[in-house]
Formats: structure tokens, sequence, C-alpha cells
């Protein structure tokens, strides 16, 4: 079995997964969410601390499973420095009381194995991840063969809708609360400018989008009984369409036969719609994520660390150290 950590943000999360199977055994996930919530937004020095607190709880449960555990697999990038630390700190010490290899997982390449926990992976596809973090495109031919062909230029897909949320008093996470005050608001009143629409750049950019809502929001605010339903919808419209777009634009050079759809902003159902809709001429296969395995987890951790194991990517416990801003 593979014991996986997962601590790079704002989730605590272990799991265990069979080798051979690609079963998961156990998975339990701590959400910070409530902690953070009061901010608008992650703290790392408070995520660090609520980390040092849960991951030994979880870990504690999981000790049945120690006999059989061949490997220990962490995420190490990329992510909040602070927080990776402390899943590293706690994979290392397992590795030595155990006597296993650790594994270091790339978190991006975590979310691409959310796809396949308890199942075979599925290549070549494209790939489009959206999360707080991360906007971007990729042609995933293997587990070693990654190649991103776009990325935002600034603030992400995911980052964008805590923003905005916060912008309207909504709280911490965003994405929730704008596709639920979306859902009966007019998508077309207000007229936003779909970001790089005269751009012949296959890349995403919200920052733009973000002031235009922000002007809107200020403007709504000076009601007597202000209403976001119709910003919310809007610019769940725009920022949707900005990827389809974009994506419509590299389709013209690429194909697409498998695409897929990963990261924590993939649950948003209004996103999911739209991509499905984007694929019809093109008969291509669509593949999503379990909604509960789309954000942050150690499942697709693990998931990772079954085929890193397989192919005997190790690292040492010298060799293993965070890299806080790595990109694929």
């Amino acid at each position: 079995m593979i014991l996986s950590i997962e601590s790079s943000c704002d989730d605590s999360a272990i799991a265990i997964t069979e080798i051979a199977t690609n079963k998961l055994l156990f998975h339990k996930k701590i959400s910070q969410e409530i902690e953070h919530s009061v901010y608008g937004g992650v703290v790392p020095e408070l995520a660090a601390r609520l980390h040092a607190e849960a991951l030994p709880k979880i870990l504690e449960q999981v000790e049945e499973y120690f006999p059989k555990i061949k490997a220990v697999a962490v995420t190490s990038t990329p992510g909040l420095a602070v927080t990776l630390v402390e899943g590293v700190t706690m994979a290392k010490a397992v590795a030595v009381a155990l006597d296993i290899p650790i594994i270091g997982v790339n978190h991006l390449i975590g979310h691409i194995y959310s796809l396949f926990i308890e199942k075979e992976t599925i290549f070549p596809m494209t790939v489009l991840l959206v999360s707080g973090g991360h906007t971007q495109v990729m042609e995933v031919k293997s587990l070693t063969e990654i190649e991103t062909v776009a990325k935002s230029m600034d603030d992400s897909f995911g980052e964008s809708f805590d923003k905005v949320a916060k912008m309207m008093g909504l709280g911490y996470p965003g994405g929730p609360a704008i596709q639920e005050l979306a859902q009966n608001g007019d998508r077309l009143k207000h007229n936003f400018t779909v970001p790089l629409h005269q751009s012949p750049l296959i890349a995403f950019s919200y920052s733009g989008l973000k002031n235009a809502v922000r002007l809107a929001v200020l403007e709504e605010e000076k009601k007597e009984k202000p209403n976001f339903q119709d910003i919310a919808a809007s610019f769940e419209h725009i920022a949707t369409k900005h990827l389809t777009m974009k994506l419509k634009k590299y389709f013209k050079t690429v194909r697409p036969r498998t695409f897929a759809i990963v990261g924590g902003a993939s649950a948003n159902l209004y996103l999911r719609e739209q991509i499905e809709e984007l694929l019809l001429p093109y008969s291509a296969e669509l593949l999503l994520s379990e909604l509960k395995y789309c954000s942050d987890n150690a499942a697709m951790i693990g998931r990772v660390g079954v085929d890193m194991y397989k192919q005997g990517m190790f690292s040492t416990l010298e060799e293993l150290d965070i890299a806080p801003r790595s990109v694929l």
C-alpha cells in the first residue's frame, strides 16, 4: 500500500491506496474553510498551524495499515511553503519510522490523477486545469510526458471566483458561493468584456474581468437593496466563455480526442456544461473527476504515488524538499 499526504494549501488529508488494484482503502480530509472564511482567503501561517494539529490526528487512524505500507507519497510542490513543510516533515518521519522509501509528488499531476482514483490511467489526453492557483491547458502523454500549451497571465480561474466573492461579502471559498448566487441571475445582464477576445494568444487572463466586476459591485452597492445575482451570473458566464473561446482557438490546430477538466474549480457545473457543449462537434470524450475529488485531496496524491512507485521514482530524504512555485 501507499500512504499519501496532502497539505499544499488549506486541506489536511491522508489516504491509503492499494498498489496492485488502485483501490482506495482509506481517505480522510479535514478542511480549514471555516477558519479562513472570516479572512476572505487562506492565511498561510494559520493554515500551517492547523495542519500541525490535524495531520497527526488523521495519521493515528491509519496505524493498522503500517505493516503493509511500501512507500509514503507526499505533495512537495507547488503550494504554500509553510503548509508544504508540514506534510513533507511528516512524510519523512513516517519513511524513517517504517523504513520505507519516500515519493515527492507534484500537486498539479495529482489533480490530473484525480481522474484515475480507483481506475486505470487513460493517456494521451488534453487537460484543462482550473484551480485557485492555476489555469492551464496541458497535453498529457504519460506520467512523465506533460507539456503545458497555455496558461494564465495573471489571476487563475478559481482565484477570480474567490476575489469576486470577497467583493460581494460572500466569504471563502468563493467558487460554490458564486455558483449558487448565479443560478437565479441573468447571465446577459452585465455586458462584461471577454478577456483577450481580440488577441491571437492562446492564454488566459482574469485581472481585467475582475476589475470590471468590482466596478459593477460598487454601483450595485449604491442601491437601497443591493442584489448581486445578475453580477454573479454574468461574471460566471464571461469567465467560462473566456476559457471556451481560447480552447476553441486551440482546437483549430490540435483536435481533441480525450479531454479532461481537473482542479478545484472543475467542480463548477456551468463550466462542465459549457465544455461538454464545446466538445460536441469533435466527438471527443470528456473525463471528469468525481466532485468530491476535484478539490485538494490525498487520494489523488496516492494514485500518483502508485504509478511512481511502480516506476521506481523515489527521492532520498536529503533530496526531497519543497518547491512552492514549481510548475509543469
